[in-house]
């Protein structure tokens, strides 16, 4: 690749700012080729990334950092902004374990105001950091850069509603990839823009105000007339879109792609005494053609052949393998109803959307109205699925127990990346799904191992469940099924000799761990009995009464240890009397960092070697005491 002249000249903003004018194209090329060479190995957000490259440099070419401040909102595309804050020479180390994070962490740079890495916060963070800066008297810029389809999601209204409040030196960076934000699009709008951002519109507005408002008595009244008229006096004056009904100064659409246009409408906004809001249009994937043809398949990927555009492995499994049950089943049933929040292709739902289109709601990244709305339809004999990544679930949990189980309307949900997900860290792990759940009254958790147990846990949570029931599954394939083992069962199974003294329990894809720890321990001479629940709640009795046979328990849980399923077990197994030892391994009261999907497995002992240490350590332990 490149040896990157410029861009490995970049220790701070300040030497962004030093470039001349005509070097700055070869800056932005050089950032482009550093990110597609970069994510082609580790994987993470290549396109979004690809689509604010200019607007990124703009940014610190216009602003100060980190004396200003700037909240990248869900944050997979600061990437250029880390190449640009002393970050090059880790740059390589993106999303590896130790490395930097694919997101935005105020641990890792000064210039990370704010931690992020879900959808729609950057605008109220922004705003509590604007207003701290009001209270200690700290005069300096705070940027608030949203898009990709975050202004979809509820928070970002709730926080441009108060910040028509604030003052000045409050700016929010809308960046439109073509969200379909606004139809002011074409030659028109672009020349009023350009109108809108030179010296003389601001002379001009202002003039006219102060000049109506010295007028005895009649000069407020007109300047009140002309700031609610539809006149062409008061378009050329004044603008009229939704933001401004806020309270927000509207500029744009600007070209995102334009550095001169951008620098210049960054300088217009420094003088607003208003906060502004500064609409930009750029396109998702520029400068890469895959990414340019598919945004949506290179958002968030994987390995991929930089020459081709291929991806080197598929994650697509257990995804998959729900979007073709649930096209089956609605084929037979003109009820079942899919939805989703933004998340079309990840959620396996591509074929489901143009199938039955009449049936398939797309609302935008927006999970708690997802939630809502379909119990909404729900309440009127449909049968919902809303299809959700475990992580983004978690914004709706107000909507889970008030509108779902307390309100008794039957919504299923497909839960995508339950457990680790590996290198996009803390902010993405599917850890807290199943303790969130097992609070809520009534609701009804599976959490099948293979394809078959998915096909099966989809259809009794459909047609054999009433209120709240959820059905989750891991990141990627089935893994391995040991020889013997006989079809998953929608309730539990057991593998393995029920005579002997050790009993390992677990559910979800650490059932294929477990198959391989037991026969590590066979091998050393050791025999377990392994036990798969398949719906973890409510747990079956007669799981509970097979354990409470055995003189050793261990449960295995890829899930947060507090308000898990473990310790569900452990209650109803004390009622039987048990009185053998019960031991847990879990994830206890952490978040996990990023790392490979299998480098956290090892560190959590959940993999089979895993498995194998501890319960040897405890076996060893139990024979000296």
């Amino acid at each position: 690749m490149g040896k990157y002249q410029l861009l490995s000249s970049i220790r701070s903003p300040e030497d962004v700012r030093k470039l001349q004018d005509e070097q700055i194209d070869g800056l932005c090329a050089e950032i482009r080729e550093k990110l597609i060479e970069v994510v082609s190995l580790n994987g993470g957000h290549l396109s979004p990334n690809l689509g604010v490259v200019e607007l990124t440099v703009a940014l610190h070419r216009s602003f100060n950092f980190p004396e200003d401040s700037i909240v990248w909102d869900v944050g997979h595309q600061s990437y250029t902004h880390k190449l640009l804050t002393g970050r090059f020479e880790q740059f390589d180390t993106l999303r590896k374990k130790g490395g930097i994070s694919g997101f935005p962490k105020r641990s890792e740079s000064i210039y990370d105001d704010f931690n992020t890495g879900h959808s729609s916060t950057s605008i109220s963070a922004a705003l509590g950091i604007a207003n701290a800066k009001q209270l200690s008297n700290d005069n300096s810029y705070t940027i608030a850069v949203i898009g990709d389809g975050s202004l979809t999601g509820g928070l970002a209204f709730e926080a441009v509603n108060n910040a028509g409040q604030f003052n000045k030196n409050f700016i929010v960076v809308l960046n439109d990839n073509k969200m379909s934000i606004s139809k002011n699009v074409g030659a028109l709008p672009r020349y009023l823009t350009t109108v809108r951002i030179q010296p003389w519109y601001i002379r001009v507005k202002k003039g006219t105000e102060k000049g109506l408002s010295k007028i005895p008595f009649f000069g407020r009244v007109l300047r009140e007339v002309l700031r609610g008229s539809k006149s062409k006096m008061k378009n050329l004056v004044y603008k009229n879109t939704l933001f401004d009904c806020f309270g927000l100064t509207y500029l744009g659409p600007i070209d995102g792609h334009n550095i001169g246009e951008l620098e210049n409408a960054f300088k217009f906004a420094k003088k607003e005494t208003r906060p502004v809001l500064l609409h930009v249009v750029t396109k998702k994937g520029k400068g890469y053609q895959p990414a340019e043809d598919n945004p949506g398949e290179f958002h968030g990927i994987g390995q991929f052949d930089i020459d081709s555009g291929e991806p080197l492995s598929s994650h697509k499994g257990f995804s998959a393998m729900f979007g073709r049950t649930m096209c089956m089943l609605a084929d037979k049933d003109d009820k079942i109803c899919a939805i989703t929040a933004a998340m079309t292709g990840g959620t396996g739902l591509k074929d489901f959307s143009s199938k039955f289109k009449r049936r398939f709601f797309d609302v935008g990244i927006a999970e708690e109205h997802a939630v809502t709305f379909g119990c909404g339809l729900a309440s009127r004999g449909y049968r919902p699925v809303f299809a959700v990544y475990s992580t983004f679930l978690q914004r709706a949990y107000d909507q889970l127990v008030h509108d779902a189980a307390l309100g008794k309307n039957h919504l299923v949900l497909g839960i995508d990346r339950a457990g680790i997900v590996g290198d996009d860290g803390e902010t993405h792990q599917g850890v807290f799904d199943v303790s969130m759940l097992n609070t809520i009254p009534g609701s009804v958790i599976y959490s099948p191992t293979y394809f078959e147990g998915l096909r099966e846990a989809l259809y009794d949570s459909i047609y054999n469940q009433e209120g709240l029931a959820a059905v989750r599954y891991p990141r990627g394939g089935e893994l391995y099924k040991p020889e013997g083992f006989s079809s998953e069962s929608i309730d539990f199974n057991t593998f393995g000799n029920p005579a002997s003294d050790y009993l390992l329990v677990t559910y979800g894809r650490l059932f294929s761990y477990a198959a391989r720890a037991k026969e590590m321990l066979s091998s050393q001479g050791i025999e377990i009995c392994l036990l798969k629940l398949c719906r973890i709640k409510p747990i079956n009795t007669q799981t509970v009464n097979f354990a409470s046979r055995f003189k050793h328990v261990w449960f295995f849980e890829e899930g947060i240890k507090n308000g898990g399923i473990a310790r569900n077990f452990s209650d109803l197994l004390a009622l039987t009397h048990f009185s053998g030892s019960y031991h847990i391994k879990a994830i206890n009261d952490t978040f996990v960092k990023q790392m490979s999907v299998s480098e956290a497995l090892h560190m959590l002992k959940l993999d089979s070697q895993g498995m194998t240490e501890v319960i040897l350590k405890d076996i060893e332990h139990e024979k000296t005491t």
